[in-house]
């Protein structure tokens, strides 16, 4: 890709970029959210059509009008939001579109074959019959993957593959990246991830404001030169914690139990408590029990036994809106689906749960400058990119959105914050800017309960760890844990 521009209305998204990926080689491309990376590829994939610039394959121009055009080229393309159809199975999903026939018939046992000899392939082991809506994220970027070289991709771009994935999802996907280019095939690793670039790619080609400001042999990497040409600044990797002094218990849940939306058991008699001016981790491979604990905790869904605490004050048969009152503030798993309207404004999205407060109304009516004056103070103090209050939510970055969140949840100093993924598909400055806060609200004495898939954010930001397993605390860790003791406990190795 040479000299690559595209522009949309007011904003020059990329400006004369290069990409040069050779066969067999895992390319990554590293940037911080709106650097342009999705935009470079969607224009390979042919989903934007570029303004200028010239795409050669092979020594050879070519012109991609389409998706149809990129498949046709040999390139395929697994988004971060995944285009599965819920109620057809794996094999269904991975054929669609592109199914064996016999006299216009879909042979089913061609299909079965051609499936399982590309499982086995590539090592993405997964069962065939299985309803995509059953299958775990992990599983359903799996089934994306094989929906792309059954149609015979030779060139796989993955857009931020791992922003759903634990880091031992992750590591099963690098696995599956190295036997792929192994047998020939090519890799375009879209990420802002630093760990991960250093560990699957050959080259890294760094993007900052629609350019590329750095292209280098991933060997000739290292976390502060990557870090700080994605940034252009020093990247701050240590948090300035105060003495671990933990007040009195704000969160106090006992014996607590809880069903699944399968009404399984997903929660299994925990026990634990949350002080003032501590941050306790909780940390689990997804799918053991953080998303019910969560819930449970914010009325969200209602517990089968046990009892929750805010203060001694019994929640349990709370609504969300009685628990928010109670002076907690929560970050939620989903910022697009349980935090934000969308299609709201900043300045709307700023007072959800909140416009019955004193500060926004007067007699039970809103004042608009009142609203719009906070949600100012809002975009000010947390450093919020936007050209002003009435643009909507979904016009901003991930990073951005994250932290119009966490502004509206600490804004009104809440005595316990719940940080469920907190840092979740984030770039390394909005990570090192939002857990920065995380730390802040620990010193300033509040408590903050941290639910996270990230196992190092879980490691640097917490003063205790709680292990979760199959709905069960196997093991507590403190502060200055290793990775390897938070790994067995992680794949329910009880501690000795």
């Amino acid at each position: 890709m040479l000299g690559i521009r595209k522009t949309f209305p007011g904003v020059v998204a990329l400006d004369g970029v290069d990409l040069v990926v050779g066969q067999g080689e895992v390319m990554g491309v590293l940037g911080e959210n709106g650097a342009g990376k999705s935009t470079l590829m969607n224009i390979l994939y042919g989903l934007y059509t570029m303004d200028e610039g010239t795409i050669e394959m092979q020594g050879k121009k070519v012109h991609i009008r389409n998706s149809a055009d990129a498949i046709g080229m040999g390139l395929g393309m697994v988004h971060q939001a995944f285009t599965l159809v819920p109620n057809l199975t794996v094999m269904e999903n991975i054929i669609l579109g592109s199914e064996p026939s016999n006299m216009g018939v879909i042979d089913v046992k061609d299909a079965r074959r051609q499936v399982t000899e590309l499982v086995k392939q590539v090592g993405l082991d997964i069962g065939l019959d299985t309803l995509a809506e059953d299958l775990p994220t992990g599983f359903k970027q799996r089934v994306e993957i094989l929906k792309a070289l059954h149609r015979g991709a030779k060139i796989l771009i993955l857009d931020e593959p791992t922003a759903v994935l634990t880091p031992l999802e992750a590591e099963e996907l690098f696995k599956s990246i190295r036997r792929m280019t192994k047998a020939g095939s090519t890799v375009i690793f879209i990420t802002h991830k630093l760990k991960e670039v250093m560990a699957i790619t050959n080259r890294i080609t760094i993007m900052r404001r629609g350019k590329v400001v750095a292209s280098l042999e991933t060997k000739d990497a290292n976390f502060d030169i990557l870090a700080n040409a994605m940034v252009g600044r020093q990247v701050q990797r240590k948090f300035n914690f105060g003495p671990y002094k933990p007040g009195e218990t704000l969160l106090k849940v006992e014996d607590l139990k809880a069903a699944s939306k399968h009404k399984t058991e997903a929660l299994n008699g925990l026990s634990f408590a949350v002080g003032a001016g501590e941050i306790v981790g909780v940390a689990g491979v997804e799918g053991n029990g953080q998303t019910e604990l969560v819930e449970c905790i914010m009325g969200l869904m209602k517990p089968t036994g046990g009892t929750i605490r805010l203060k001694e004050k019994l929640i349990n048969k709370l609504h969300t809106s009685e628990v928010l009152k109670l002076s907690v503030g929560h970050v939620p798993e989903d910022r697009a689906l349980n935090g934000l309207i969308l299609d709201f404004s900043i300045a709307e999205n700023v007072v959800l749960g909140s416009t019955e407060r004193t500060d926004f109304s007067k007699r039970g009516v809103m004042v608009p400058k009142r609203i719009r004056d906070f949600a100012r103070k809002i975009v000010q103090s947390f450093s919020v990119s936007t050209s002003g209050i009435d643009v909507k939510a979904r016009n901003l970055s991930g990073g951005n959105q994250q932290k119009i969140i966490v502004g509206r949840e600490l804004a009104g100093q809440p005595h316990l914050l719940i940080a469920h993924q907190p840092t979740r598909g984030l770039d390394v400055a909005s990570t090192e800017y939002i857990q920065s806060l995380l730390v802040d609200s620990r010193n300033a004495g509040r408590g903050v309960l941290l639910v996270s898939a990230d196992f190092d954010e879980i490691l640097d930001l917490s003063d205790r760890i709680l292990v979760l397993y199959e709905g069960k605390f196997i093991g507590e860790l403190q502060r200055g844990a290793s990775i390897g003791e938070l790994g067995r406990l992680l794949g329910g190795i009880a501690a000795s």
